[in-house]
């Protein structure tokens, strides 16, 4: 029969609380772990979702250009003087203030960034609304079925009394919420004789 001291008891009882703590340290290791990989996933998802409102905002939050017209310098019929675009909204987009839309103008002479306001000119494109179905403000659309009419001054714009045959122009036109519609357009080659051309 073996017998036990009171020095083997202890040594007995000073492991088992190692163990103890021990295990008591791994549980909390893995609790706090476990709440990171909690946090961080929710951070993610939360992220992702912004991202994906964002993305899905700048494909569907936009203009659509549906036809372009030019109109002939009274002085110099053989250049454009001035763009007159109807646009509406694109499918699937939410409301647009068309005071906060912006437009590039990429032509052979010309980058520039345009801005809404109250007259078209060189550093300005204006709107009026052709049909205001949403019944809102003369510069929001509230409904698909609203449509506007923005005007550019090619000449002021191109410094050089308008756009010449032959050549192309491009629009860029962004949103608030960076919604991009991108539309060229090409002048046909003669003018002659045209007050108003279809683009």
């Amino acid at each position: 029969m073996e017998l036990r001291t009171p020095d083997d008891e202890r040594d007995r009882g000073q492991v088992g609380i190692g163990t103890l703590i021990v295990f008591i340290a791994m549980v909390l290791v893995a609790a706090i772990a476990a709440g990171v990989l909690i946090n961080t996933a929710g951070f993610l998802q939360t992220k992702s979702q912004e991202t994906g409102q964002q993305s899905g905002k700048q494909v569907t939050n936009r203009l659509q250009l549906n036809s372009v017209t030019s109109q002939n310098v009274s002085e110099d019929p053989e250049k454009v003087a001035t763009m007159n675009a109807t646009a509406s909204r694109a499918p699937g987009a939410s409301t647009i203030n068309l005071k906060t839309v912006s437009v590039q103008w990429v032509g052979p002479h010309t980058v520039k960034t345009l801005k809404w306001g109250p007259t078209a000119n060189s550093e300005n494109f204006t709107t009026a609304m052709l049909k205001n179905a949403g019944g809102g403000s003369d510069y929001v659309l509230n409904s698909d079925a609203d449509l506007v009419r923005l005007s550019f001054s090619a000449w002021q714009v191109t410094n050089r009394s308008g756009v010449d045959p032959g050549d192309t122009v491009t629009l860029r036109v962004t949103t608030a919420s960076n919604g991009r519609t991108v539309r060229t357009i090409s002048v046909p080659d003669s003018l002659v004789g045209k007050d108003v051309v279809s683009l």
